[in-house]
């Protein structure tokens, strides 16, 4: 079964908090713990991967938080479960060059990965955030 991690599925139920709220909103670390329901330190360590992924912008100051970094309609799920995990391969086969074996199944398992990274590219935050009615 492939599974995305527990930090990748609170990315995205925080960026899908957001993706609500008005683009312009700033969202601080504590208020989305309460919405969310999810603890503080947690959400601080989400906040900071996708901050330093570039799906989110960090404002400095007593009024400061975050926002997203462009429309929730131009983030894709690649794009976040990237920021957060890192490139998506559903094996060590699946990659551009193969696995160290070399063998016959790594250009099938390389199809694989690509129709899954073009599903995940074609879904966005907005899609997300609306329940998929978009």
């Amino acid at each position: 079964m492939l599974r995305i991690t527990k930090i990748t599925d609170y990315g995205f139920i925080l960026l899908g908090h957001m993706a609500q709220q008005h683009q312009d909103q700033l969202h601080n670390a504590k208020d989305l713990s309460a919405a969310i329901g999810i603890p503080l330190p947690t959400v601080s360590k989400v906040l900071k991967i996708l901050t330093q992924g570039g799906i989110l912008q960090s404002h400095q100051g007593s009024k400061g938080g975050y926002s997203l970094s462009k429309d929730a309609g131009e983030i894709t799920a690649a794009e976040i479960i990237e920021a957060v995990e890192g490139p998506v391969a559903i094996t060590d086969c699946s990659s551009a060059d193969g696995c160290e074996r070399n063998c016959p199944i790594s250009p099938s398992w390389q199809r694989v990965n690509s129709a899954v990274i073009g599903a995940l590219q074609g879904l966005t935050l907005a899609d997300m955030a609306s329940g998929g009615s978009q």
